[in-house]
């Protein structure tokens, strides 16, 4: 078995659906052909080198997989029939690869996909703390800044001009 790094460029214009289901895709043709995929790295919307069917950007994705070369032939026959894939490369990372430790870095990059996904959690509910206390800091900041502006009204009556 041998570890492969493919990394395509999707049309920019597909739905956010379509993307996950071209993705769904890719992964069931990397199961079916008794791969292991390892990493699905979604580099996001970028502006091309050159113009590619017409578009000047193209999302990027990046997947880590193991296999065999049927796999990467198939996979790569599948994108070539895609109206959605504008273009692929495929490279080799490493030669000899044994299955059980493809799953144990499957296992491991799940583990940091969770990990980093409860960390950015957590950092958004702290910044969004942060925020509320810093808005109710600016909103007694505002009502203090109200009453000194306020103009000082006196009790006695405004006089009228006499013509």
């Amino acid at each position: 078995m041998r570890k492969y790094e493919t990394v395509f460029i999707a049309d920019p214009d597909m739905s956010d659906q379509a993307r996950e289901e071209l993705l769904e895709r890719v992964a069931g043709i990397i199961e079916r052909e008794n791969g292991i995929l390892l990493n699905t790295d979604e580099w996001g919307l970028k502006k091309l080198s050159y113009e590619i069917k017409k578009k000047l950007r193209g999302y990027y994705i990046c997947l880590t997989y193991g296999g065999t070369g049927a796999l990467v032939t198939e996979l790569e026959r599948n994108f070539r029939l895609s109206d959605l894939i504008m273009k692929f490369m495929t490279i080799l990372v490493t030669e000899h690869v044994t299955e059980e430790s493809l799953k144990q870095e499957a296992e491991e990059a799940k583990e940091a996909a969770r990990q980093t996904a409860e960390t950015a959690a957590a950092s958004q509910e702290e910044e969004a703390d942060q925020g509320d206390a810093e808005e109710a800091e600016e909103n007694t900041d505002d009502q203090d800044d109200a009453q000194a502006t306020e103009p000082e009204q006196t009790s006695e009556p405004a006089e009228e001009s006499k013509e």
